[in-house]
């Protein structure tokens, strides 16, 4: 491995995966329903932007400026080609964190984004994270930080160090990553075969090889061979930021905020009695057995005062991004899945379905005539928005500066579609930030977009590009082998996606 990586991997690219949580507007509907204001983003920073894929997006849709720095060249250079394409105002570099942080042509900043990246660097770049923070936070401003927590990885922490040594001292010289990772899955599998005492004080290690298994290789890759691997209690993780004088404000993952959702009436009165932030957040990890933290902390919180934080809530305005056909009433909640009331939740469906911005004043207004009170709505809301089901919807000035950038954006992802399924987002001006669109999806709006509009039209667009490419669509588990069976599943997906996805594209601005 190079001297630069400080033990990173960088071998293998990291995968090309979006954040929403680095949408500044995402902490909106968070900080206004934990009472804080929401500060006004005009500079943004991510550190560790990955393939570039949530800080191009974002500020591609935004009016925010956007710079962000990841020291691996090949990524930054993807990165640049995105925003190139975009004409948005971003700044990208492949600078080190002490390299970057030494820059002096770099503004404060509103919001400071930190993706997972905290878990799998050195305790020295942890440090002059903190410093950069420190120095380059303005007062008001917001960082993002997401990192692996304790108590949730410590039943796989031996497996993680049992495939990190492997892959460390059983490998020969000019092995790669991946290889490396599948010679330490199948000699982790042998191993726990023989069924070994650690099983008895640990016997979810099976299981947690058995997940293991399913998961992409190139995000275990950089989950379990880098050199630096340490999940912390977030008590851990306070002593650290408040040197750079934050305070915790509310997670970004809006389900966790609602205690009354996530934990019984006597572990929430237990909660209640803890003064302390530090313990009452380690508590609540223990309670639901988190495993990742996605966090909103703030330099100087600003509270809305409590009688009118429902008057500045009902000002947000929202819009569905989820075809209305498709939302499932469950919740993937961190200690399981959850049912929705159907017979809360389908009324504000309903009037969300016109694929239309509406302001939660508008939406309680309705809602009081099916007996929801707008507390019950405001939680409807989070766990909509969390499950993707719904956005923030930004000013019409903001999306109408935003749309040529994210035209251009979206236009060369589309056409990037035509040879791999890698980039599965495309960029909204509505939401100011990505959203998942299948590779199909996106190859039947190229279709769209080159003048072809029957289905079987589209069906046989789609099927030439994977035709030549040698591929074939696969259902039930099985390739289907001849042309007219390809074509025929492809009318099927066509049809579905003019009568589903395509209204909420259009309404996002995604087309």
């Amino acid at each position: 491995m190079s001297d630069w990586s400080a033990g990173y991997v960088t071998d293998i690219g990291y995968t090309y995966g979006y954040c929403r949580e680095m949408n500044p507007l995402h902490l909106r509907l968070a900080f206004l329903t934990s009472g804080i204001v929401p500060p006004e983003i005009k500079n943004a920073c991510e550190l560790g932007f990955g393939q570039g894929i949530s800080i191009n997006a974002h500020a591609a849709a935004t009016s925010v400026r956007w710079y962000g720095t990841d020291f691996n060249p090949g990524q930054t250079l993807f990165a640049r080609s995105l925003a190139a394409t975009s004409g948005a105002d971003v700044q990208l570099y492949d600078n080190a964190f002490a390299d970057f942080a030494a820059r002096t042509d770099l503004p404060e900043f509103d919001f400071i984004g930190l993706h997972g990246i905290w878990s799998w660097v050195s305790p020295e770049n942890q440090q002059i994270l903190v410093d950069f923070i420190n120095n380059k936070l303005r007062v008001g401003g917001v960082l993002y930080i997401s990192y692996n927590t304790m108590p949730g990885w410590n039943p796989h922490i031996p497996l993680q160090h049992l495939l990190a040594q492997h892959g460390a001292l059983m490998s020969a010289e000019g092995v790669g990553i991946p290889q490396r990772l599948d010679n330490a899955i199948a000699f982790a599998e042998r191993f726990i075969a023989t069924k070994p005492a650690i099983l008895k004080v640990n016997p979810s290690m099976t299981a947690a090889l058995e997940h293991l298994q399913k998961q992409d290789r190139t995000y275990l890759a950089h989950e379990y061979f880098n050199r630096h691997w340490n999940p912390l209690f977030f008590a851990d993780i306070q002593k650290k930021l408040v040197e750079a004088k934050l305070n915790y404000a509310c997670s970004a993952f809006y389900p966790d905020n609602l205690d009354d959702v996530n934990l019984t009436p006597e572990q929430n009165a237990i909660l209640q009695e803890i003064p302390s932030s530090a313990l009452q957040e380690t508590l609540r990890d223990f309670l639901l057995g988190k495993r990742f933290r996605r966090d909103y902390w703030v330099r100087g919180e600003q509270r809305i005062p409590v009688l009118e934080q429902a008057e500045v809530l009902r000002k947000e305005r929202l819009i569905l991004t989820t075809p209305r056909q498709n939302i499932t009433m469950e919740m993937q909640l961190t200690h399981g899945k959850a049912g929705l009331n159907t017979a809360l939740y389908n009324p504000l469906l309903d009037l969300l379905s016109d694929y239309q911005p509406h302001t939660i004043r508008q939406l309680e207004q309705e809602m009081l005539k099916q007996k929801m009170d707008f507390a019950q709505m405001v939680n409807a809301i989070l766990i909509l928005a969390a499950k993707g089901d719904l956005s923030v919807v930004q000013d019409e000035k903001t999306v109408a500066r935003a749309k040529p950038h994210t035209t251009k954006l979206n236009q060369h992802l589309l056409q990037q579609a035509c040879y791999s399924n890698k980039l599965g987002t495309l960029a909204s001006p509505v939401t100011g930030g990505g959203l998942a669109v299948s590779r199909f999806h996106q190859l039947f709006l190229l279709g769209l977009q080159s003048g072809r509009k029957q289905p079987d039209e589209l069906a046989t667009f789609v099927w030439n590009i994977l035709q030549a490419q040698g591929e074939k669509l696969v259902k039930a588990g099985q390739a289907l082998q001849t042309p007219e069976e390809n074509l025929a599943e492809l009318g099927v997906l066509v049809r579905e996606f003019i009568a589903k996805t395509l209204p909420v594209l259009r309404a996002l601005q995604v087309v």
